[in-house]
């Protein structure tokens, strides 16, 4: 267990960004299509973007979470 550590570590930083990346395209696209509104985007449309952006964002932050929950069990596993 103790060699996918690394793994673990590197594989959480890179989710987590990429989660970041996500709710920062969903808030940038939701305010391009606000103000483009003339351009035939109803509101629902936009208000359910966005809330996929968003969703995306805690599903891989969660991941992200549960990865470096691993860490630390498998770190207090090697502690006993």
């Amino acid at each position: 267990m103790r060699e996918h550590l690394g793994f673990l570590r590197t594989s959480s930083v890179v989710v987590k960004i990429a989660a970041w990346i996500f709710l920062l395209i969903g808030i940038f696209g939701a305010l391009s299509m606000f103000l483009k509104e003339s351009m035939g985007y109803s509101r629902l449309m936009i208000i359910l973007g966005s809330a996929l952006y968003i969703f995306f964002f805690f599903l891989f932050y969660i991941i992200a979470k549960i990865a470096d929950l691993l860490i630390k069990i498998i770190n207090e596993i090697k502690k006993e």
